[in-house]
């Protein structure tokens, strides 16, 4: 087994990397793709309900993204952005609780920060009429711990107003009032993602509305998706690489069912690869209990999956931990080829992409 990630690499015409969603959300393109033989067949994202049945149970990531890109100017006149992320109070040795989780932003954060020149402990920033900061700490390069202040006193509504949906990087335009809607899931309830979870953003209504006519449940957990999921593999030896940790809560209701679930037999279906981490995370012999906390678990090639049998996910950028988990689930080779035949077709990728249901 090859564990040099240049091996998990692969050219992408840069014009399939998709920089709107489609008009309709389930018009995406669904990629099946058969462990057992290696089978591809090629469908709608509305034909998903038809690949599945009542022996399976779908597995959603009910974060809600919030507006996490804060861009402004120093008080020297300098410009800076501010992206806003759910982090441990250690981000050395053991993570404990967050601070704070972003259910409801507090006056104090840290945030990764890009800037001309440099940043000074003690000084003022500035991002509209209303909404300022002040720099407290500057804990590593790139890392600042600032202070927000409101002129009318609402820090919170302040900093929602003037945040940016926290596009990727790989969408090259800036985010309009369309992302605001169409960059969550339908069923996003806890704000606290600085990214959505992209494999849940094709379900519409009707989809799930059919899925449950063919007796398919389906439950949610919680995964604050934030730097960890996107930062980049660095090592020839992807071993080496560490995952961020990320807040999540998996709750009684949703434990209790999962546990009922694997007694019937059925099948878990992981809609994406947030979903698919904290299912493995939270994996016990005796089963699953409700808990909350910081999973930083990385899925690679060689890894054993515990819970997880089938796995829905959008198509992954080269090189990333992503792509890694895709490939311990189905296998290098298969997933590489998969990719392949998604990009003769013209697949869209990435965010706002088409996706694959690994069954």
């Amino acid at each position: 087994m090859t564990v040099r990630i240049q091996d998990y690499d692969y050219p992408l015409p840069p014009e399939l990397v998709a920089q709107y969603p489609q008009p309709q959300r389930d018009a995406s393109r669904l990629l099946v793709l058969h462990r057992a033989d290696g089978a591809i067949h090629h469908a709608h994202f509305r034909d998903l309900p038809g690949w599945l049945d009542s022996q399976d149970l779908l597995v959603v990531n009910d974060t809600r993204v919030f507006p996490a890109r804060l861009k402004g100017a120093k008080s020297s006149g300098g410009k800076v952005e501010l992206l806003l992320h759910h982090l441990p109070e250690a981000e050395q040795g053991e993570p404990r609780s967050p601070s704070p989780p972003l259910k409801t932003l507090s006056q104090t954060a840290r945030a990764r920060a890009t800037y001309r020149g440099r940043l000074k402990i003690g000084q003022n920033l500035n991002f509209g009429p209303s909404l300022k900061a002040d720099i407290i700490s500057l804990p590593q390069p790139g890392v600042a711990e600032v202070r927000f202040w409101s002129l009318n006193g609402e820090v919170d509504r302040a900093v929602l107003e003037a945040g940016e949906v926290p596009l990727p990087p790989y969408i090259r335009r800036r985010p309009d009032a369309e992302d605001a809607q169409r960059y969550q899931t339908i069923y996003a309830a806890r704000p606290g993602a600085i990214a959505a979870p992209t494999a849940g953003l094709h379900f519409t209504p009707p989809v799930m509305k059919e899925l449950n006519r063919r007796g398919v449940e389906v439950l949610s957990l919680t995964l604050h998706v934030g730097l960890g999921t996107f930062s980049p593999v660095r090592h020839l030896d992807y071993r080496k690489h560490r995952l961020a940790p990320e807040y999540f809560e998996l709750p009684p209701d949703s434990s209790h069912r999962l546990n009922q679930a694997r007694a019937q037999g059925k099948r878990l279906v992981a809609v994406g690869t947030t979903a698919t981490r904290v299912l493995e995370f939270c994996a016990r012999p005796e089963g699953f209990s409700p808990q909350q906390g910081w999973c930083d678990l990385y899925i690679y090639p060689d890894y054993r999956f515990k819970t997880v049998d089938r796995l829905l996910t959008n198509f992954h950028l080269p090189r990333s931990t992503l792509l890694l988990l895709v490939s311990a689930f189905a296998g290098r080779d298969l997933i590489l080829r998969a990719y392949e035949e998604a990009i003769k077709e013209r697949y869209r990728f990435y965010s706002y992409g088409d996706c694959m249901l690994i069954i």
